[in-house]
This record gives C-alpha cells, sequence and structure tokens, in this order.
C-alpha cells in the first residue's frame, strides 16, 4: 500500500491533487470517513485519491471544494489531472484544441472525440486494454468542455457514412451517440456533414485528419496512425488538408441531409424493433 508521505507532490498533477486533498482535510480536522459522508463517497475512494490510487472526478472535485471551503482548488486542478491521464503523445495536441478558434475534422470510422457520449467514448477506448479505463473516459470527457465555454470554438466535422454503421458498444449506445449528434443541431457553432457511401472514391481515402486553425498561431493539421499522433504546421501539409477537407466537403451531403441520414439509420438500424410478444424494445 502506498504511503501517503512517501509521495512526491511535485511528481505528477495527480500526486499533488492527492497531497493537497489530504493537507486541506486534516487542515478541516476530518477523517476520510467523515469527508466521505460529506461529499457522498467511500473513506476509501478518499484514500485512494489521496495516495493517487484513483483519479477524481470533476463531479468529486466539486463536491470537494464546497466541503472544504477552498474557494475552487480542486476544480481547478482536475482538469490538469485528467490531461495528464491523456496518452503523453496526445496531449499536445489537446493542448492546441483547447485554444483553436476553428477546428475542422474528418472521421473515417469513428465519431470525433469531442462529439462522443460518455458509454461511446468507453467503448471506443476499453477495445483492447481496459486498464484505467476511468480516467481515460473522464480525461476524454474534460476535453470536450470547450464545447461548453462563452466563446466555443467553431467545429466543422465530416463523419464517413461507415461511421454511422459501425455498431461501437452495441445498438442502445449506437442509438444514444446517433441522438447526440441531431442533438448537436442546436449548436450554431457545431456543423455535422455525412459522406455518403455514394460518393465513392473521395479525398478522404488516406484516413481521418484534423485542421486547427488560431488567431494568433500557426494553423496545424493532425493525423494518426495506430502508434501514435502527428501534428505539423508545414505550410505544405496544410496546404494539402485544407485542399482535402474543401473536396470532402463538397462531396459531402449538406447539414440537412446529413441529419435527415443520422435520423435514418438511428431508426432502421438502432431503433426500436418488436419482441417476441409483439412489444416494441430498444
Amino acid at each position: 500500500m502506498v504511503n501517503i508521505r512517501d509521495l512526491d507532490p511535485s511528481a505528477s498533477p495527480l500526486d499533488y491533487y492527492g497531497s493537497e486533498l489530504r493537507r486541506l482535510r486534516e487542515d478541516a480536522g476530518l477523517k476520510q470517513g467523515a469527508l466521505g459522508g460529506i461529499v457522498f463517497c467511500t473513506a476509501s475512494l478518499i484514500g485512494q485519491i489521496e495516495t493517487a490510487r484513483k483519479v477524481p472526478t470533476r463531479d468529486f472535485s466539486e463536491r470537494v471544494d464546497a466541503a472544504l471551503g477552498t474557494g475552487g482548488v480542486f476544480s481547478r486542478l482536475v482538469g490538469l489531472v485528467l490531461r495528464s491521464q491523456l496518452p503523453h503523445w496526445f496531449q499536445a495536441y489537446a493542448e492546441m484544441e483547447a485554444k483553436a478558434e476553428y477546428i475542422s475534422t474528418f472521421q473515417s470510422q469513428l465519431v470525433y472525440g469531442l462529439l462522443q457520449t460518455e458509454e461511446y467514448a468507453r467503448a471506443v477506448l476499453g477495445v483492447r486494454n481496459g486498464e484505467r479505463l476511468d480516467a481515460r473516459v473522464a480525461a476524454r470527457m474534460e476535453r470536450q468542455r470547450i464545447m461548453d465555454r462563452e466563446n466555443p470554438p467553431l467545429i466543422w466535422v465530416v463523419l464517413s457514412e461507415a461511421v454511422l454503421h459501425q455498431e461501437i458498444g452495441g445498438r442502445e449506445v449506437m442509438r444514444n451517440q446517433l441522438a447526440r449528434l441531431l442533438d448537436l443541431r442546436g449548436r450554431e457553432w457545431v456543423q455535422v456533414q455525412i459522406l455518403p457511401f455514394e460518393a465513392g472514391a473521395h479525398a478522404g481515402l488516406p484516413g481521418s485528419f484534423n485542421l486547427l486553425r488560431f488567431d494568433d498561431d500557426p494553423d496545424l493539421v493532425y493525423t494518426e496512425d495506430f502508434v501514435q499522433g502527428h501534428m505539423t504546421a508545414n505550410p505544405q501539409a496544410l496546404r494539402e488538408g485544407s485542399l482535402r477537407y474543401d473536396h470532402l466537403q463538397a462531396a459531402a451531403l449538406s447539414v440537412e441531409e446529413s441529419a435527415a441520414l443520422i435520423a435514418r439509420v438511428m431508426e432502421e438500424r438502432y431503433g426500436y424493433q418488436p419482441g417476441p410478444d409483439g412489444r416494441e424494445v430498444a
């Protein structure tokens, strides 16, 4: 068992969070069980977070801030903690994504991370490795907070129709994920287009990619292979990425037609089906 006194607060954001939680809890004269009772969790969970064996959630952090009267210390720290749970090669991209004014992405196989439901993200991230799955899912959900800020980035997404048909996590998960895409129509700064199968050969055949645009920083193009991601501001790469994206947008269905296709696939492939007794079941 890890001894909290042996933790180095400077070792990682998670270690620092744990050491601060223990310090402020003890300053308040509370045992782990007492604090757990106030924030509706077990003493064991408090201990695991204090010893950096468990990653805190944003909800937990907000409740602890309220319980200990910290003025938002843990709500501010948890963003750093969750970002540190991202793959090391992805953290630089996540930082730039959070600063971008305009994000455009083509996805050939999966819903873009910023638009994923928690259940869909869990199914994607848990395919080969269930280790630290809760933390990795929480980190992906944390990325989505940029969509709720006062001045969110403009996000334009082109998805291959294959994304709608690839059943990730089961029928219910897919139904909820497609419903999420439809719900995003209420946000004028999020636009989703579907590249239909009928488009045939298209500019995105080499694979998925993202383009990030900034007010004060050089634009970036981001791609991934099965090992890691690659981010570059090379002008030639940006020119090629922008040209390919223009072609993909032109070949894709309109935003309105895309929503209609999403709704149709949602109903026909993942909707309610009659059970043995004739009643509708999910």
